[in-house]
């Protein structure tokens, strides 16, 4: 295949990923609680305070020095601007993207079904969405997949001029997340394991020299920076998962069920590896997984390229067990955390529904006809194409977060109607950064009752009526008090009713109960 028709086929589909996630980011009723985060971490770093932006941050800093960047490129005050730069720089890098996953399905799959494999990526609604949003996984994944790339150039060629942008890509992965740490460890643990099998054998001085380049290379690019944040990552999920620090506790917030009295280790992982499951299925789409196993079977059958393949399968295994252990240790496991491995299987899936359509036989020019032999021509395509486009439509174009809007309708009204001065209590912390308030979140909830500064309280009706213990917290606050506003003002089933109360100094002076 001529390299200008793969040059316009991903114009092509840079095309598509622009116009869908620029109408999805025109679409978004309000940022995800993770982009809060992001957003504070940018300030700090436009601000050119690096103790706050760096040493003391929580997430890693490449997607919010992209952020910054962006806000300065477009400018702007207050909430608003910083989500638009926020949603410039994850746009951007999820239509960047294109081209290394293009890269990588025609590595694996062929050059005939990149193009297909690619797009599934895209028509597939968690990845829209989470690319359209203030979220580091963009950012993650552009840097990870050029990096997965070149190791698969290097597993093919066996040439050592790979290894260094591998490296590269690894690490600025690693920069944005640190699940980029997972493809140098998959490569070293795909080396080790490539003695056992005649086929994937490289000699033995360019096994060593791999060897030493993956161990030594990642330590020397992102050892400072590990050294300066004291362990892989400061991330809580990462301490958790390694085991360095304890299992969140039963009825925390970030769990999505509390756990069971007396639930044994044996069914916390069983629970883990149902709920892995079912965000792996939520980020291939039902309709896909068939066309994925379809599209690894062929694969396989082909043969070639074991080395690459041997690669592959310890990414998803690695991918695996640790999604299997973020949920055992801190009781969540969402599609947005699986698009390691989903995007593997949606590329199988493009390769999948490739095999299905050339295998079948329809007679008719429209369908294609070619050397004495009826051939799949723009009529299935384009049948299959809109099939899948109709399945993914009604999801994959809803608006972002839709259902947390009145979120950002109270933190609208917190700026303007509500009058000046007051703390704000939010857990989730969306009505005081849209609201410019100071306040208390999840973080600091206990210390709320104490404040005589408080003013309002924000809360959707599930955390009032709740039973976890900031649920308590929430009712202690607003007891007796009827709400002063209900967002959205009109009633609607898929939004989340948000109750802003107005606390009388008395209230907000009253001495806070035991806390747990």
């Amino acid at each position: 295949m001529k390299s200008s028709t793969h040059a316009a086929r991903i114009a092509a589909l840079m095309a598509l990923a622009a116009g869908l996630l620029g109408w999805l980011a025109g679409h978004t009723d309000v940022l995800f609680a993770d982009g809060l985060r992001y957003v504070d971490q940018a300030r700090n770093l436009d601000a050119g305070d690096l103790r706050a932006g760096l040493a003391r941050a929580v997430d890693h800093p490449a997607y919010p020095l992209a952020v910054a960047a962006a806000h300065r490129r477009l400018g702007g005050e207050g909430p608003a601007s910083w989500q638009r730069a926020g949603q410039v720089a994850s746009v951007l890098a999820g239509v960047l993207l294109v081209v290394p996953l293009y890269l990588v399905a025609a590595e694996l799959f062929g050059p005939a079904s990149a193009w297909l494999g690619t797009l599934l990526v895209y028509l597939t609604p968690q990845t829209g969405h989470t690319l359209a949003d203030v979220l580091s996984e963009g950012t993650f994944l552009l840097f990870w997949t050029w990096g997965l790339y070149f190791a698969l150039r290097f597993l093919r060629d066996g040439r050592s001029s790979w290894l260094p942008p591998t490296i590269a890509g690894a690490a600025l992965a690693y920069l944005a997340r640190p699940e980029g740490l997972l493809l140098p460890g998959a490569l070293v643990a795909s080396l080790g394991l490539m003695p056992l099998v005649r086929s994937t054998r490289l000699n033995w001085p360019r096994w060593w020299l791999a060897v030493g380049v993956l161990v030594v290379g990642p330590a020397l690019v992102v050892g400072p920076y590990v050294a300066s944040k004291g362990g892989l990552g400061t991330k809580p999920a990462v301490s958790r998962l390694l085991g360095t620090a304890p299992k969140s506790a039963a009825d925390a917030v970030e769990r999505l069920r509390p756990l069971e009295p007396g639930q044994t280790t044996s069914r916390t992982y069983m629970l883990a590896c149902r709920a892995v499951l079912g965000a792996l299925r939520d980020a291939v789409g039902t309709p896909l997984l068939p066309l994925s196993v379809l599209g690894l079977i062929g694969a396989w059958r082909v043969g070639g390229r074991p080395r690459e393949w041997l690669l592959i399968g310890v990414v998803l295994a690695a991918s695996g067990l640790a999604l299997v252990r973020l949920h055992a240790t801190g009781g969540y496991c969402t599609p947005r955390h699986a698009l390691i491995p989903a995007t593997i299987l949606l590329m199988a899936a493009g390769s999948g529904l490739d095999r299905l359509l050339r295998s079948i036989a329809v007679p008719g020019r429209w369908v294609g006809l070619g050397e004495g032999r009826f051939q799949v021509g723009p009529a299935a395509w384009g049948a299959a194409i809109l099939g899948v486009a109709a399945w993914s439509a009604p999801t994959a174009l809803t608006h972002v977060n839709a259902s947390f809007l009145g979120y950002r309708q109270a933190g609208d009204y917190l700026a303007g109607a509500a009058g000046p001065g007051g703390k704000v209590v939010d857990v989730t912390g969306w009505s005081l950064f849209y609201g410019r308030r100071e306040g208390y979140t999840f973080a600091d909830l206990v210390s709320a009752p104490d404040d005589p500064g408080v003013r309002f309280v924000v809360a959707r009706e599930a955390h009032l009526a709740g039973p976890w213990w900031y649920s308590a917290k929430l009712r202690e606050l607003t007891r007796g008090l009827t709400p002063e506003k209900v967002f959205p003002e009109v009633a609607d089933p898929a939004r989340s009713k948000v109750l802003v109360y107005r606390i009388p100094e008395r209230v907000a002076a009253a001495p806070a109960g035991p806390t747990r």
